[in-house]
């Protein structure tokens, strides 16, 4: 068995047992929780058109009134972490309600992932809001908090600024769900998607949607309607946000801060506020141990306690300093385990990004890697693309902060690395590649990562992103390649603030497969199937590093260095 038949076949046989265990799981989840004084109370949100949504209601002892906080997810609101969490921001003097997206658990109504809650026809985020805003335990004001789902869910609530919502809390968030959910970097992901079945109520939802999605392979009006970014100007309200710089979402999270403080309306522009910090996707997983990285003190958020402090002043009008700490904040990171070798403090400043001097790293013949652009007249390194024998990448969520090499060294990824560094280097900002790319097929894949190589050989993965070639030209198009041919494909590989410390090597990985975390293209022009066509195609891949044909990353260095 091939290690991508393999991969394949253990994600459907996962999948079939999360679709099975699900009621037993719910019932294992109904565990009797002792919350003390706070009640917890199953209630149904009506909709608009008279759909019913699930949730769950966390109350101080009393009659109230209080402000109410909620989330929207489509994941189990059952989990034990995430009953007490709400319990304990209920002690606070808050209703809390956690709601579950229609179609999913025990909310009525049809699945269609995120559609039904933004700004179209149905907006239950909206009748969610003003549901709670209008109960007699209410004060009338109204906040929301959550991360990942939770955050695209509230980008697109201030899209529909219902009149009782006054502030958000955001976590690892999106703007986009086709650039930055189910088309990342123009890569579909199937079989990802097809395992969301298991939170409907009627699995039969999720393969009309899938169904659905791959009728609209680009960015097209179907897709506009899911990205608020064109919307900033109808967000209204104050909002505070983190990013983690090892998430590829953290481009979500930058991208609501500045389109809110920029172009949002009276109510966002001046009172946004970002943090960004050494962490990964999450939401209370923001401490000092990250991967395999374990950064100093200072690197810890406490997030539930901010959180609280954030909505005190906001729904209670409690002056309690959290809008006079700086607007932006950005942990710098640096080598871990070293003493003092640069890095790992935190900067402020009243805007994002800073300052900072383009610069560029080319790559070179031998696996170079360094600042002088190439000279040769004819220079490249090739990679063989085979979707029926992808390189192994087994990884649920992006692995930064972890030693790359078990990637790296696989037969078809190939890595550019500098010499050591006679001096720290430092970055802030956002990195983009530019390749040079010819290939036997029509369509295929690039992925780049950048890493910090310690002098023990470690290769700490720090950003990486895709780029499906078809797409080189924008999303809303599709633009096949002409074998043999030379293509300018560049793209943005992430965000990042970085030491390298001396004595380190800054490392540029280049390969078209990763499976199971990037599902492959089958590389012959056509859609993008869950499972490999008969007609799918092998390919060599071709980076160019010439004089005429020079490839490279373009790196944001910090003024001064």
């Amino acid at each position: 068995m091939t290690p991508r038949i393999f991969f394949r076949f253990l994600i459907h046989i996962l999948s079939g047992l999360a679709l099975f265990a699900t009621p037993l799981l719910a019932a294992a989840a109904e565990e009797k929780l002792d919350f003390g004084e706070i009640t917890e109370e199953h209630i149904r949100i009506p909709m608009r058109d008279g759909v019913k949504l699930s949730a769950y209601l966390y109350r101080p002892p009393g009659d109230g009134p209080w402000p109410v906080i909620f989330e929207q997810r489509y994941a189990s609101l059952r989990g034990k972490g995430t009953r007490e969490s709400a319990a304990r921001l209920a002690r606070g003097g808050y209703a809390v309600a956690l709601v579950n997206y229609r179609g999913t658990h025990l909310s009525e109504g049809k699945w269609v992932g995120y559609r039904a809650m933004q700004f179209g026809e149905l907006r239950d985020g909206f009748d969610a809001c003003e549901w709670l805003a209008g109960q007699a335990w209410s004060t009338g004001k109204v906040g929301t908090f959550g991360s990942s789902q939770g955050g695209y869910a509230q980008n697109y609530l201030a899209v529909t600024r219902p009149p009782h919502l006054v502030c958000q809390y955001m976590i690892d968030t999106g703007v986009s769900l086709f650039h930055e959910g189910y088309r990342i970097g123009g890569m579909a992901k199937p079989l990802r998607f097809q395992s969301l079945a298991r939170i409907c109520r009627d699995p039969a939802d999720n393969a009309e949607l899938l169904a659905e999605w791959a009728k609209h392979p680009t960015y097209d009006d179907y897709w506009a309607a899911e990205d608020c970014s064109p919307h900033f100007g109808k967000m209204d309200v104050p909002c505070f946000t983190i990013g983690s710089w090892y998430d590829f979402m953290n481009q979500g999270s930058i991208a609501s801060f500045i389109g809110r403080e920029h172009e949002g309306g009276a109510g966002s522009r001046g009172r946004q506020w970002l943090l960004i910090g050494p962490w990964l996707h999450g939401r209370y997983n923001k401490g000092t141990k990250n991967g395999e990285l374990e950064y100093p003190a200072n690197a810890a958020w406490d997030t539930e306690a901010h959180m609280l402090r954030w909505f005190d002043h906001w729904l209670k009008g409690m002056e309690n300093g959290v809008t006079d700490e700086p607007k932006v904040r950005w942990y710098e990171m640096g080598a871990v385990g070293e003493g003092d070798a640069g890095g790992n403090r935190w900067h402020e400043a009243a805007d994002f990004p800073p300052a900072a001097e383009e610069r560029s790293l080319y790559l070179h013949e031998d696996g170079e890697l360094h600042n002088e652009a190439p000279t040769a007249a004819d220079s490249s390194t090739s990679l063989v693309s085979d979707p029926r024998a992808p390189m192994e990448l087994p990884a649920r969520g992006f692995p930064g902060a972890r030693d790359a090499r078990s990637f790296e060294e696989q037969a078809e990824v190939r890595t550019f690395t500098t010499e050591a560094l006679t001096e720290p280097v430092a970055w802030i900002g956002r990195v983009h590649a530019e390749l040079q790319l010819s290939s036997t097929a029509v369509d295929t894949d690039v992925i780049v990562r950048v890493s910090d190589v310690y002098p023990d050989g470690r290769s700490i993965l720090i950003i990486a992103y895709p780029q499906r070639v078809r797409y080189r030209e924008g999303f809303d198009k599709e633009v096949m390649m002409t074998p043999g041919e030379i293509y300018p494909v560049r793209f943005p590989v992430g965000w990042i603030s970085q030491v390298f410390a001396k004595g380190h090597r800054i490392r540029v990985t280049i390969a078209s497969t990763g499976a199971p975390y990037y599902e492959p293209n089958p590389q012959n022009g056509k859609g993008f199937p869950a499972e490999i066509p008969d007609d799918a195609v092998v390919a060599t891949n071709t980076i160019h590093h010439s004089a005429s044909h020079p490839s490279r990353l373009i790196v944001p260095v910090k003024k001064g260095e």
